[in-house]
């Protein structure tokens, strides 16, 4: 009983102090390394056919409400969880799957510098000068074609929602396998992190786009609880890689009721001063529903045309759109 009674006193000692986001202090574009920080994640995705894939790598302290053994949450460190979702280019068919170390007496799973990040035996850390990513059925390579950036003006959000530190490598070569088959392309790679309750304090419709003209888009509307935008952001790397911020405006074109019930706008058009996109779906089908992580998604490969400074271009990439909590 006595060392029970010393045991909120060990977990205070080790627990971190969580940092949020500081918009005026952004971080360096090169530095993935994990922080302390109440929520945090590494996505990579895009297109390596015959597969559009869609990996994302979270790691999250339990809100201070949340209760474990009478204890806050927080003091048990952090907890990891990873998500994996496949697209038959060719076909449509999906698979979805997803690990996590929720259970508290279960291998923990650990975010170290690198990044070097695992949960179960999935693993996805840097190696020479890209990633790897070893995730199931998944054994994909990536190496970065252009520099990193951070996304004007740094992060997501507001202070009403909460806000993300947003860095990404927006167009890396990927080659490797996939479900047993040869797949290469290209994919998009993002580090976020800060104090958002991502899926309830906000939720949001995202694009990430590789154009014809070699330069990527990001697109990113950020909505509250009410569901109110609150934040519209776009940003576009040019082919030389410097990332500039383009305004933007979404339009919802067409929506989807999944077979869960819920609505998701997934045809957009994107329009600004500089900029007139429509982008559609390849497929329809692309909710989410996890278990680990309790939020529903949609997920899945995009394309379209429009225009850009004046001049027409192609884009394909990837799409996310987020619905909220769900409870299994």
């Amino acid at each position: 009983m006595r060392r029970l009674l010393f045991l909120p006193l060990l977990l205070a000692a080790c627990a971190p102090a969580l940092l949020g986001v500081d918009p005026q202090r952004l971080p360096e574009p090169q530095d993935w390394d994990p922080r302390p920080a109440p929520l945090e994640w590494w996505y990579a995705s895009g297109w390596a056919y015959p597969y559009a894939f869609h990996f994302a790598f979270f790691k999250a302290y339990a809100p201070p409400s949340y209760r474990i053994l009478g204890l806050p949450g927080s003091l048990f460190g952090a907890f990891h969880a990873a998500h994996l979702a496949l697209t038959d280019l060719r076909t449509g068919e999906r698979r979805f799957l997803e690990v996590a170390d929720q259970d508290l007496f279960a291998p923990r799973g650990q975010a170290e510098p690198g990044p070097r990040l695992w949960v179960g035996d999935w693993r996805f850390y840097r190696e020479g000068g890209g990633f790897r990513l070893l995730a199931g059925p998944v054994d994909l390579h990536f190496l970065p074609l252009k520099p990193p950036v951070v996304h004007p003006p740094g992060y997501s959000g507001t202070a009403e929602t909460g806000r993300m530190y947003y860095q990404s490598y927006t167009r890396a070569e990927a080659w490797g396998r996939v479900l047993g088959e040869r797949a290469e392309g290209e994919a998009w790679l993002d580090h976020q992190w800060g104090e958002q309750l991502s899926g309830v304090s906000a939720t949001w419709d995202w694009f990430g786009l590789h154009l014809s003209d070699g330069s990527e888009l990001m697109a990113y509307q950020v909505k509250d609880r009410e569901g109110k935008v609150v934040q519209v952001l776009g940003s576009r790397v040019d082919p030389l890689g410097r990332v500039e911020p383009l305004e933007l405006t979404f339009f919802p074109l067409e929506a989807w009721q999944s077979p869960s019930g819920r609505t998701y706008t997934l045809a957009w058009r994107l329009r600004g001063p500089a900029l007139d996109l429509v982008l559609r779906p390849l497929f329809l089908e692309g909710e989410i529903l996890s278990r680990t992580t309790r939020v529903a998604y949609w997920e899945g490969p995009v394309a379209g045309e429009g225009t850009l400074l004046g001049y027409p271009v192609r884009a394909r990439g990837m799409g996310e759109f987020v619905a909220g909590t769900w409870r299994p």
